[in-house]
Parts: C-alpha cells; structure tokens; sequence
C-alpha cells in the first residue's frame, strides 16, 4: 500500500503547536487590552487551534464565554491578529509565527440545539417507547 492516501488527521507536531498557541493566545487575549469595538468588555473562550501542516498559518476558533456573537468576536479578532501575532512570537517558541485567523465556533450552538430538541416531549415519546421493546 501507497503511504500517500487521504489525510489521516493532524500530526502529533500539529497537535502539539495547536494547543501551544491556543494556551499562549488565551493568555494574551485574557491580559491584552484588545482595541476593537466588538472586544470590549467580552470574554472570549479559545476553544481550538488547527495549524497548516507547514505551522505558517493557524485556524483559530474562538467562542463568548456567557452572551456574545462568536461572529462579531472572530472578525473583531481578525482586525487584531497582527498584533496578537506579534505577542503570540514573543510568547511561544516556534520557527515560524504562525497568520492567525480567527472563525466563530459554533460548536456549542449546536450541541444546545440538539439537547433541546431531544428534551422535547414528542421525542421523549419516542425514545421511551423504543426503552420498552
């Protein structure tokens, strides 16, 4: 068999650099004063880091922590990321700095959608009426 197949998912290297920049941009987002509008006086939440497999460039997803468009966070973020790169390369021991860019992770959005919908009482019903067969 050829080694060159489909992707198998990020490396080790990969894993490891991605959660050094997700502790390192967590810290400098909580300490930093962001100058950016959609930043003021919210908490944001770094929830995962995926770098390129060449380490240049980095998906960061980031969530409010409590009331908060993730959207308006990413682009707010996405205004600032040059200078969070620059702290980010003072902070981490990397080759390269990765280009951050920064995506609303709406992860959580659908997971409280799905509780909701499995609370509803029609699909109770059905789920305890498939328990008693």
């Amino acid at each position: 068999m050829s080694r060159h197949h489909a992707p198998k998912g990020p490396s080790q290297r990969q894993l490891r650099a991605g959660e050094l920049i997700r502790h390192a941009l967590a810290e400098i987002i909580q300490r930093e004063e962001l100058r950016d509008a959609a930043l003021t006086g919210v908490l944001v939440s770094v929830t995962e880091v995926r770098p390129s497999p060449d380490l240049k460039s980095a998906r960061v997803y980031v969530a409010p922590l409590g009331a908060g468009d993730a959207a308006a966070i990413a682009a707010g973020l996405n205004r600032v990321a040059g200078f969070l790169r620059g702290k980010l390369g003072r902070m981490i021991d990397l080759r390269f700095t990765p280009e951050l860019r920064f995506h609303p992770d709406d992860r959580f959005d659908a997971a409280t959608r799905v509780d909701e919908l499995l609370a509803r009482p029609e699909v109770q019903r059905d789920l305890d009426g498939e328990s008693q067969d």
